[in-house]
């Protein structure tokens, strides 16, 4: 699996979590779901992502946006 899909998947996985906590615990979680996708956003633009970073120093195999 490359480093985009793994983004992608945990950020959707953070998405749907944090919308379920909205939901059942608090609406302050919202703002967890506004964070990752502002992050989104912003690496579509700049190529920087902090979990790409990661995921590259634990040698997982990089595809053409990261």
């Amino acid at each position: 699996m490359s480093i985009e899909r793994i983004v992608f998947a945990v950020a959707g996985g953070f998405i749907l979590i944090s919308l379920l906590l909205a939901h059942f615990v608090s609406p302050y979680w919202l703002w967890f779901t506004a964070f990752v996708g502002a992050n989104l956003f912003q690496s579509a633009f700049t190529g920087f992502c902090p979990l790409a970073i990661i995921l590259k120093k634990l040698g997982k195999q990089s595809g053409p946006a990261f």
